[in-house]
């Protein structure tokens, strides 16, 4: 079982790439997030990997993250998705946003995967929600705007405020409204504190 490869990488396209490991070149499929983590051409890479092994087939799947290849994994083990379905799966959505629409039971959101209609939808909703952890889940539906989800304690004080009952939406314009006020010190407790008094 091949888990990572580690190489120069010889050539990229958005949907796969090709590793030199010792003189030897892989083939490995990736999804469009993972290619927009890639380093240039001839540069050393390091890629998880899936094994994918057939009676006539042995693909390999290639993530520049665990948890990308964790959901690749999920999405396989769910009746009637193969491996060509996860890529796009992955490739339409973030990890993040995968789970906050199976804990949402989102099939409107999932529908607009390429490939996946409704009754696959309710099939991934019905065989994944069980898979997630709490906190993940939680972690998950407490996504923020692009830009703040780099501020760690921004996304600390939305989990925060959600665990106090409020909700998601709710939960992080009061973050955003009182972060500018704040110095860029400012604890967890005290975004959370003056979010409250807000």
């Amino acid at each position: 079982m091949i888990t990572f490869l580690d190489g120069i990488l010889v050539e990229k396209s958005p949907t796969r790439l090709v590793l030199n490991v010792g003189g030897v070149g892989y083939e490995v499929f990736i999804p469009l997030r993972s290619y927009d983590r890639l380093p240039a051409e001839n540069q050393p890479c390091r890629i998880l990997t899936f094994d994918y092994i057939r009676e006539d087939q042995h693909t390999l799947f290639g993530f520049m993250s665990e948890a990308e290849r964790k959901m690749f994994s999920l999405l396989m083990g769910v009746s009637g998705i193969g491996p060509k379905l996860a890529m796009s799966a992955l490739s339409s959505l973030a990890v993040r946003e995968l789970i906050a629409a199976v804990a949402a039971a989102d099939v409107k959101r999932l529908g607009t995967i390429s490939g996946i209609g409704k009754k696959t939808a309710e099939r991934m909703i019905l065989e994944l929600k069980d898979k997630f952890s709490e906190g993940e889940m939680l972690e998950a539906s407490a996504g923020m705007p692009e830009g703040m989800a780099a501020d760690q304690r921004v996304r600390d004080a939305v989990l925060a405020l959600i665990a106090l009952g409020y909700k998601q939406a709710e939960s992080q314009k009061m973050v955003m409204n009182v972060m500018s006020r704040l110095t860029p010190e400012a604890s967890v407790e005290e975004v959370v504190r003056r979010a409250l008094l807000r």
